[in-house]
């Protein structure tokens, strides 16, 4: 294509608010690689635990799926942050892609071969883990490197949330299928095949020569800055702690939804499907609305509603018995995670400095995924002593409480992020108070 023509083509992107990231070249390859792989992820995710609780019956085993899988985030996010703010991007998030790849080639093997056992589903997922603790933090840090134009960072990272959870909405349905039709190995390999179009997408990016900063010679040096960085600055600290909050008394709803799908409103893996595509719509929703504004301004109240409001949702669910409430309940509580969630990041990646971008991301995996395998381990072990409902009801009311603790601290806060939006050019000195 002529540059005129790709010129032309990049700035009719930039007319429609909602996709204006997509005027960057770079940003589109990523856009629709990653669209395709994101729901294969969504497809092994939903057959992996269908796997687990059908070999097993057992909460507690589907609590340490969730476990394995996500406790290498806790564990290596930040040192991971720190070789992100080191490492070459694209080169990282291109290896980890084809590692995620074989891990998928040989779940599918041992699954399709009979072979499968609950010790290879552990041992996988924390593969998985690990190979997702690096790709995380390059991942997000990575997105300010792909779009051509700092304005369209907030668009490009409500974008990334509108895929992750277009991908909700169809991965876990075609799961559902799938998993009824052809089992669970038929899954694994269409995740292995999703892989490619993401490599090829990252292999095929022009970037920009990027200056190079002066950095320590110890690791541990710049882990323990990246720390007192991100925790010395009052709004930074309180959203992290949010997003963790919420990470381990909410987001194991995901592991115990096998249980209410098969024993509490007496289904099976499509009713699994449904539930988490539900979800995934509510998900969807409100990265559509995210992706529809202009400014990061405002996006704090945002977060103390999308907190709230996935806490009630929760509580809600925990107590119906019957489908079409499970799934407006589930749609709701999809909303407010993807609020909290992509305001979180949002407000993270515009107060950051550029040179510590990559640790900071690295704790933003900590609180979303690390924290989650521990609230994995907690929720299947109350699941197994007082049941699944009475554990998704006070997850829900935790979070609701985080919320609330947020709105009362803000007013503080507020007044130590406007000079950053300030310094940034998001306000002038003359604009009112956020």
């Amino acid at each position: 294509m002529p540059s005129k023509d790709r010129e032309r083509f990049a700035s009719s992107f930039r007319t429609l608010p909602i996709w204006r990231a997509l005027g960057s070249r770079n940003y589109r390859l990523f856009f629709g690689g990653q669209g395709v792989s994101l729901i294969g992820t969504w497809v092994q995710r939903v057959a992996l635990y269908w796997l687990a609780y059908r070999l097993t019956d057992s909460a507690v085993v589907l609590g340490a799926v969730g476990f394995a899988g996500n406790i290498p985030a806790f564990v290596l996010s930040p040192v991971a942050g720190v070789l992100a703010d080191r490492w070459d991007l694209r080169r990282s998030l291109i290896v980890a892609q084809v590692l995620a790849l074989v891990q998928a080639l040989v779940l599918a093997w041992l699954t399709v071969t009979g072979a499968v056992a609950v010790w290879h589903i552990l041992a996988l997922s924390a593969v998985l883990g690990v190979i997702n603790a690096f790709d995380m933090p390059a991942r997000q840090a990575f997105v300010v490197q792909m779009v051509d134009r700092a304005e369209d960072l907030s668009n490009a990272i409500a974008l990334n949330s509108f895929l992750v959870n277009g991908a909700r909405l169809l991965g876990p349905v075609a799961a559902g299928v799938l998993v009824a039709v052809v089992g669970e190995g038929t899954c694994f390999v269409l995740n292995a095949v999703s892989y490619v179009p993401v490599i090829a997408a990252l292999v095929a990016m022009r970037m920009a020569p990027r200056a190079r900063r002066e950095r320590s010679e110890s690791l541990t040096r710049d882990l323990r800055e990246g720390f007192a960085y991100a925790f010395g600055f009052a709004p930074i600290r309180a959203l992290l702690v949010l997003l963790g909050l919420s990470s381990l008394m909410g987001m194991p709803y995901a592991t115990l939804m096998p249980i209410f799908a098969k024993d509490i409103l007496s289904g099976g893996p499509y009713t699994l499907g449904l539930l988490l595509a539900s979800s995934g719509l509510g998900a969807l929703i409100g990265a559509t609305y995210l992706a529809s504004r202009s400014s990061v301004v405002g996006l704090e109240r945002i977060t103390i509603a999308g907190t709230a409001l996935f806490g009630l949702s929760l509580a809600a669910f925990a107590g119906s018995s019957v489908l079409w409430l499970s799934l407006a309940m589930m749609l709701l509580s999809g909303l407010g995670m993807m609020l909290q969630m992509a305001a979180t990041n949002t407000l993270l990646q515009t107060l950051v400095d550029d040179d510590k971008r990559g640790r900071v991301m690295s704790l933003y995996t900590m609180a979303f995924l690390g924290m989650s395998p521990f609230g994995s381990l907690l929720a299947g072990y109350l699941a197994g002593w007082i049941g699944a409902s009475w554990t998704l009801l006070l997850g829900g009311l935790c979070c609701v409480l985080g919320a609330l603790v947020f709105a009362i601290r803000w007013p503080a806060l507020r007044r130590l992020v406007q000079p950053v939006y300030v310094r940034k050019g998001i306000l002038s000195e003359a604009s009112p108070e956020i």
